[in-house]
């Protein structure tokens, strides 16, 4: 972790401390120089900022049971859950998502999502690609080539900020890798546990304006670096890591005190403890307002992981008794940041996907709970400017297999690069070897006409 020290004084307890700003332990975790110093200085600054929330729902949530309920069904298929009709005429979802059903015309719900190789991962959401088909280096993730090609919005503001929290589950809890782009790339993960404890000598908050000083603290930091050989290639990165420092927009987003307890009333605030057993993840619905706030002060791209969806049933609860608790914390959550950025005027230029990396067995089993199924899943996308308020794709009546407008994970990951101004037909980058690598199969896939 990056400490600069700062003066002595007094607390209200009486104790005399020496301040200091722990860049990292803004409000959610941990900072390494690494990701201080991540970005790619040559990247070109965008003009605009477009920018993308990405919502993993970490262990593949029920499509039968959310958004495309089987009601004509036998009972072991269509669950326990009745619909409700939504603001989308002739739309009805389940009846614990009351909030996304009155705002149904800010989204578009694709009911066909196909092409999951069946991995209890984030990878596929964030890259589009199987992980069984990779070049050297791996794929990047779609946060990572968002930097490489628009690199920061603002001087001192990642372009991209994973929220993910450590899991037990390392697929689960992916921030997304930068693959052959290079550590350069890699998200920034304020979640992370510091891989280095890291000072800057005699710099203290007073003087953390001298320019000039932070620059010759950093290079005693690389001198001291690169006899150990921990850091390679500093130089590149100190104008960087001074703007980062320099400047409090990433401290300030990332500090949610700085919203009145109204507005993370109407989040719903959520709870830090895992949500089920084992390797699950919270459901923290202030990553919500978190990602918001990231997005306001220049990050591109915010990806997170929410809860923990791979309901098997007994002894962790049916899939019934799970969703009754995922499904309103996640109604209450996602509808706030509609809101929100509707009120900011930022929904069209803010693109929202929310996904997982299958849907479940139509068959609910013994023990309540529905298994995996890599064959059809479910997703829900709002912002960008896309043409909301329609149903894309449809299941058979048993919600087994696609039977009309099948879509691919790459087909939504071009709409997301489309809503950004990067065009997937004709955008590169160079893998290890030098050779230009497109972004998605473009050959198969395109951004979805529906949509954009």
């Amino acid at each position: 972790m990056l400490s600069l020290l700062g003066a002595k004084h007094r607390f209200c307890d009486g104790i005399s401390r020496r301040s200091f700003l722990s860049v990292g332990g803004l409000a959610v975790g941990g900072l390494t120089l690494a990701d201080l110093l991540r970005a790619d200085s040559s990247s070109p600054k965008g003009k605009s900022h477009k920018s993308v929330i990405m919502i993993f729902l970490s262990g593949g949530p029920p499509h039968q049971d959310m958004f495309d309920l089987k009601m004509d069904a036998p009972v072991e298929i269509r669950g326990e859950f009745q619909p409700i009709s939504t603001r989308v005429p002739g739309l009805q979802i389940c009846e614990h998502f009351p909030r996304i059903a009155a705002m149904m015309d800010r989204f578009a719900t694709i009911r066909s999502l196909v092409g999951s190789e069946g991995r209890h991962a984030g990878f596929q959401c964030l890259t589009g690609w199987p992980v069984t088909q990779q070049p050297a280096g791996g794929w990047p993730a779609f946060g990572s080539i968002v930097s490489k090609l628009q690199g920061c919005a603002n001087p001192g503001t990642p372009p991209f900020v994973s929220l993910t929290p450590k899991m037990k589950g390392a697929g689960w809890s992916d921030p997304g890798q930068p693959g052959f782009l290079g550590q350069a790339h890699a998200p920034f993960s304020p979640q992370s546990e510091a891989r280095s404890s890291l000072s800057l000598q005699g710099v203290t908050l007073e003087h953390l304006s001298d320019r000039r000083s932070l620059m010759r603290s950093l290079d005693v930091l690389r001198r001291e670096a690169d006899a150990n050989g921990s850091i390679e290639g500093l130089e590149a990165y100190q104008q960087q890591a001074f703007d980062i420092l320099a400047s409090s927009r990433l401290a300030e987003a990332l500090d949610l005190n700085g919203e009145g307890d109204s507005v993370r009333d109407r989040y719903g605030r959520g709870s830090p403890e895992p949500a089920g057993y084992g390797d699950a993840g919270p459901l923290m619905n202030d990553y919500f307002l978190a990602a918001r706030r990231l997005i306001e002060a220049g990050v591109r791209v915010v990806s997170l992981a929410y809860g923990r969806w791979d309901w098997h049933g007994r002894p962790h609860g049916t899939t019934f008794e799970n969703a009754r608790d995922h499904f309103p914390l996640l109604d209450q959550g996602l509808t706030a940041l509609i809101e929100d950025l509707e009120q900011r005027q930022m929904l069209d230029d803010v693109s929202i996907i929310v996904w997982g990396e299958f849907g479940r067995t139509p068959r609910i089993n013994k023990n309540g709970g529905r298994d995996h199924w890599p064959s059809v899943g479910c997703a829900l996308m709002a912002g960008g400017g896309i043409r909301a308020g329609q149903v894309i794709g449809a299941t058979d009546r048993l919600g087994d297999h696609a039977t009309n407008r099948p879509v691919h994970f790459q087909e939504i990951l071009a709409t997301l690069y489309h809503n950004l101004g990067i065009d997937t037909d004709q955008a590169t980058i160079p893998d290890l070897h030098g050779r230009p690598r497109y972004l998605i199969d473009h050959d198969k896939y395109r951004a979805m006409p529906e949509l954009v």
